[in-house]
């Protein structure tokens, strides 16, 4: 008896000097689950707190705090999972002795006997296979975990931790992806389905076997109905219940263009974006984003119309072919292959973008023309050169030339002098005329003038100093444009002029947000380029542009609308930039392959009704909205051959103004 008393006490030192190294090796994967940070995932939200998109890395898991997970949801849970959940250690020998039953009658581990305390362990730290030693250290880092951790810090991390199909992790991403509802807005039917997912959670996914789900739901309430847990009202209710079951993307990105923005913005300091759960507000309004999409799809699809009727049009009078104006034959598909738009609204005086379409088709193309695409913006350029002359003293009824100039100039490549003889548009000349219709009709020969009469090096100058970059040329080519700029970039110059001399910086991130709760807010940029009088002359005569100019065709009933047209050479580039008293657009149409368009689509007829339905629509989301410009205290007016006309103290109306020969005097 002494020996086997021996023998028998050997066999329990060395069971426990096993169990004591098999849990040294192990102890300090607990680690895990008492500093539990799980990847979570990273939302953007509008700026009135509509989703826009979720973006992670393997795991979608939006975190929520026990206290936020309603009592339903734990009962439910702890009803079909572990029943005796919060009166076990860990462990339920009552469960073990009936699965380690069922095992020896099978002859292989066929019953699982785990509490939610071993299964978030399992989850966590060890794999799944159904092996003896897997067991045992399962059994042994649970026993420990709750000696560290509260039962309802366990539950917080299982029902955070856990997979319930669909790629969703966590109850809170579940239930939001499959039911579109918060933990708070569910129903019993919608936990029950829920909590039942975790045993086989592609098998039960409801958007692929719905009456599987719906079953395994009926299970968990006819459990916490035997437990006495629900009445019988609730009991019926909830099992007849049916719920709507999305079947949606694990992004819901609404805005993709705008998403891949702000991520190449973000990613540089933002190491863990795609696993750190921040909520990042974005200055966007889902609402405007929507209606500028439909705004340069209406556009776009007339400029397809046009193309096609003139297609037509050469078909009925025999010219297969058609050319540019410098004989190159044109491609006759150029439009369906490679046309394209984009859109940029901001907040005249915060530069708070409101919407952003990088093109017209995502799927087709992720390239973002509002951001990385740099096109030539023509006559878009005028305004900001006629600034400089107002600036410089010159007046809205400032007379200038509009007469055809023939310009030698030399080449790099020959000792002989090229001639550059541009023209209007129209192909017309005015002679003499007023500051004023020089910009509303956009005369290319009054500007080239004007910039000869001021100087290349002042006109060059000033338009560094509004912002625009060194790649522009140093010659009078600079007055048509010629020179590549974003519309981001185009959009932060305008402001210059929409927000009263002051320039602000389009930005897109309003605030972030970190797990912890630090908030991070951003701030407009500005600064000041000229005073609010001159600017307001700059305003007015862009007023007048739409109005009865060149960008007719982006008016607006019930709000004043202020903007230029810019048509490049061979129409390769048309834009249409305008703003309202508090709102700014620049609205751009072109061939990604820099071919040209038709004669027709200009700047006003491609770009200016994207324009115009934007902001007709925007009324109507916002009729709030501030219709009508101010006038500074610094800005007087006078009468001109019966027409009001502004003048401020820099620049006074000319005297000659009033005594213009009528045989120069055109009407308008």
């Amino acid at each position: 008896m002494k020996y086997i008393l021996g023998f028998f006490t050997i066999i329990a030192l060395a069971v426990l000097g096993w169990l004591l190294y098999l849990y040294s090796t192990i102890r300090f994967e607990l680690d895990k689950v008492v500093d539990y940070k799980p990847r979570l995932t990273t939302q953007f939200f509008d700026k009135n707190g509509k989703l826009i998109a979720n973006t992670f890395s393997k795991e979608n898991r939006l975190y929520v705090k026990y206290e936020n997970i309603p009592p339903r949801v734990i009962e439910a849970l702890v009803a079909i999972e572990d029943t005796q959940f919060f009166e076990h250690n860990g462990i339920n020998p009552d469960a073990i002795s009936r699965a380690i039953i069922k095992d020896i009658k099978a002859g292989s581990l066929v019953e699982g006997a785990s509490t939610l305390t071993q299964q978030l362990i399992k989850t966590l730290i060890l794999t799944r296979e159904k092996k003896l030693t897997r067991k045992i250290k399962e059994a042994l880092l649970s026993l420990r975990l709750e000696t560290i951790l509260t039962k309802e810090e366990i539950l917080e991390r299982y029902l955070n931790q856990v997979y319930f199909g669909h790629g969703y992790y966590g109850i809170k991403t579940a239930a939001l992806g499959y039911f579109k509802k918060n933990l708070y807005e569910l129903n019993l039917k919608e936990i029950a389905m829920l909590v039942g997912l975790p045993r086989a959670p592609s098998f039960y996914d409801p958007t692929r076997n719905l009456n599987f789900a719906l079953a395994r739901g009926n299970q968990v309430i006819k459990r916490m109905n035997t437990l006495g847990w629900i009445n019988k009202t609730e009991y019926e209710d909830s099992m007849k219940y049916v719920p709507k079951v999305y079947d949606q993307t694990l992004t819901q990105n609404k805005a993709p263009y705008i998403i891949d923005y702000v991520t190449k913005i973000l990613s540089e300091d933002i190491k863990d974006l795609k696993t750190g759960g921040y909520k990042i507000n974005l200055t966007v309004d889902l609402d405007a984003q929507r209606i500028a999409k439909e705004g340069l799809d209406l556009a776009y699809k007339k400029i397809l119309k046009r193309d096609e009727y003139f297609k037509n049009l050469n078909k009925k009078r025999g010219i297969e072919k058609e050319y540019d104006e410098d004989g190159n034959e044109l491609d006759p598909d150029r439009f369906i292959k490679t046309l394209n738009g984009a859109l940029i609204s901001i907040e005249s005086d915060s530069g708070k973008i409101l919407s952003l379409v990088g093109g017209v088709d995502y799927k087709q193309s992720n390239f973002n023309r509002v951001i990385q695409s740099k096109r030539q913006p023509g006559s878009a350029i005028k305004p900001f050169i006629y600034l400089t002359a107002l600036d410089l003293g010159y007046s809205p009824a400032s007379q200038l030339t509009d007469i055809s100039r023939t310009y030698e100039y030399d080449t790099k490549d020959s000792d002989e002098k090229k001639k550059w003889q541009p023209r209007n548009y129209s192909g017309k000349y005015k002679g003499l005329m007023p500051l004023r219709e020089a910009l509303v009709h956009s005369r290319n020969l009054a500007t080239i003038n004007l910039v000869t009469d001021i100087g290349i090096d002042v006109v060059y100058n000033n338009l560094q100093r509004f912002g625009f970059s060194d790649n522009m040329p140093y010659d009078l080519s600079i007055t048509l444009g010629s020179f590549a700029i974003s519309p981001i970039d185009l959009s932060e110059e305008y402001s210059i002029i929409s927000n009263n001399g002051v320039k602000v910086k389009p930005y897109i991130i309003d605030s972030i947000t970190n797990r912890n709760g630090s908030v991070i807010n951003f701030e407009p940029q500005t600064k000041i380029i000229t005073d609010e009088n001159q600017a307001f002359l700059m305003k007015d005569i862009l007023h007048d542009v739409v109005k009865r100019g060149t960008g007719r065709m982006a008016q607006v009933k019930n709000i004043d609308i202020a903007g230029k047209t810019g048509t490049t050479n061979k129409n390769v580039d048309a834009w249409f930039c305008g703003f309202s008293p508090s709102i700014q657009t620049i609205v751009w149409f072109g061939n990604d392959d820099n071919k040209p368009m038709r004669k027709t689509e200009t700047g006003g007829r491609s770009a200016g009704p994207a324009f115009a339905y934007y902001y007709k629509n925007y009324l109507k989301l916002h009729p709030e909205l501030k219709r009508e410009f101010d006038i500074p205290s610094g800005v007087k007016s006078a009468n001109i051959n019966g027409k009001k006309e502004y003048y401020t103290n820099t620049s006074k109306l000319p005297i000659d103004a009033l005594n213009v020969p009528k045989e120069n005097q055109i009407e308008f």
